[in-house]
């Protein structure tokens, strides 16, 4: 290799190094702790981005590269077991050239002469999980996890009304065995009266119902599942015993048969031009809908064409989640602060004039790092237009305007503001290194030992956390 060669390498491995780290860390915040931290479209950028390094050096690639595998390890509160079949993640675009690219992969994989037909549904935003049926009876459900493996849940989501503790047999005979995916969801007109009194009684308000259908699903008392308005839609087959089913249609239709509910509008299209259309009408009526949608999934019908088409370690090749754009507004940076995490970092904050993102108010948004908020150079009383990334997290996108008199850039700290300590530089970001001595550091503490990804304490939130800091309790 030249010394050219050498330097391409070494720097591509640097990278690829940072974007694992990057991708493991977002992975267990997205996938255990149901807490992302950046939108869907930056995490398939990194990903994407990783497997074209992957790709150019083929000695980078590794076991433990999120490339070669589904998601992140499962915390260990319930029993841990292995799924019945991989539940595979979805590619995913918002780009309609991409979508093409992906109908003409499947037309050639085909064959000249063999049009394909896809079915088409609404990617449903909700708590993955797998429903077992052994002899028509439900034994078994387990969540997502990291794809090969999640936690046991049985009691829970026996707790769901519309969940069939055994499987109808009055128009199809039940399998020996059955493994079906389904999504728990809490509909978003249920969510608002629950979040209200979540917040009433003490507790932090959950940001999406998303989050909130995740977190009912993973409590240890299923007293407390069974008091939360949750639904279950299944749309795939893991596992059968004998099914002779030759399309995706048909097993949508034993699904409904054995008693589960399906995701509505499902529809069989055969162009990328039917597609186009389903997405912008599900698009127009997303903001009418009960129930959350980013987009819609995208799969190959024919199941014989499926097994020939393959799959990857991450995904289904014969499938694709045509993605919407992030729901944006516009509104403006009144104030920007610092705020002290449990572990150190100091991070920027916007303070935001209120406005409605999505049919949530968005009044402050994290800015992330010092570069994040010079490479946008964001200021106070700027306009902004601002979303929430993956539909959850309120996040600046970009300046839109500002005064003519515009506010000097913003200065981070060079002081702790909670405990006065120097701060000292770790990457992008700042960080306190007072790690006993720091009121701000002990209160987070405080906070995530009592939320929903610890102990789950209910009322430890962040006024009790404060309390118990500023009376010297703790």
């Amino acid at each position: 290799m030249t010394d050219q060669g050498t330097l391409e390498f070494d720097n591509a491995r640097t990278e690829a190094e940072k974007l694992r780290e990057e991708l493991h860390h977002h992975a267990y915040s997205y996938y255990v702790e149901a807490r992302p931290e950046i939108s869907d479209t930056e995490y398939d950028q990194l990903f994407r981005r990783l497997l074209e390094l992957e790709k150019a050096h083929p000695g980078l690639r590794s076991p433990d590269s999120p490339t070669q595998r589904v998601g992140a390890k499962p915390q260990n509160k319930f029993e841990t077991v292995g799924h019945t079949a991989p539940m595979l993640s979805l590619d995913s675009t918002q780009d309609a050239d991409e979508l093409r690219r992906f109908d003409d992969k499947i037309r050639k994989a085909l064959g000249e002469g063999h049009e394909p037909t896809y079915l088409i549904e609404p990617k449903l935003d909700g708590a993955s999980i797998e429903l077992v049926y052994e002899d028509g009876v439900l034994t078994r459900a387990v969540t997502r996890g990291n794809g090969r493996e999640g936690e046991e849940v049985t009691d829970n989501i026996r707790t769901i009304p519309s969940v069939p503790l055994r499987l109808r047999t009055q128009d199809r005979a039940a399998p020996e065995l059955l493994a079906v995916r389904g999504e728990v969801i809490m509909y978003i007109s249920d969510f608002r009266v629950f979040n209200a009194r979540w917040v009433e009684a003490g507790g932090e308000p959950y940001a999406s119902p998303r989050n909130s259908a995740a977190g009912s699903v993973r409590q240890l008392d299923s007293h407390v599942t069974a008091s939360r308005e949750l639904d279950l839609l299944v749309y795939d087959i893991l596992a059968i015993e004998g099914s002779g089913f030759k399309s995706d249609a048909d097993v949508i239709g034993a699904i409904q048969q054995w008693g589960f509910k399906v995701p509505d509008r499902i529809q069989s299209v055969g162009t990328v031009e039917d597609i186009l259309e389903y997405h912008a009408e599900f698009a127009a009526d997303r903001e009418d809908l009960d129930y959350e949608i980013d987009g819609v999934v995208i799969k190959l019908d024919d199941l014989s064409a499926r097994l020939a088409i393959g799959v990857t370690s991450h995904h289904p090749r014969w499938a694709l989640a045509f993605k919407f754009e992030p729901r944006q507004e516009v509104t403006r940076i009144d104030k920007i602060e610092v705020n002290v995490g449990r572990t150190g970092v100091i991070t920027p904050v916007a303070l935001l004039d209120p406005v409605l993102v999505g049919g949530v108010t968005v009044s402050r948004a994290s800015l992330h790092n010092r570069e994040e908020l010079r490479r946008k150079d964001l200021r106070e009383g700027d306009t902004v237009r601002v979303q929430r990334a993956g539909d959850v997290i309120p996040q600046v996108v970009e300046v839109i305007a500002h005064e003519k008199d515009r506010a000097r850039p913003f200065e981070m700290p060079t002081e702790c503001p909670a405990c006065g300590a120097p701060v000292y530089e770790e990457g992008p970001r700042i960080k306190c290194p007072n790690r006993f001595g720091c009121s701000a550091q002990l209160q987070g503490r405080i906070v995530h030992l009592g939320s929903r990804s610890a102990l789950n304490i209910e009322g430890l939130g962040e006024e009790t956390a404060a309390l118990l800091v500023s009376e010297g309790l703790v």
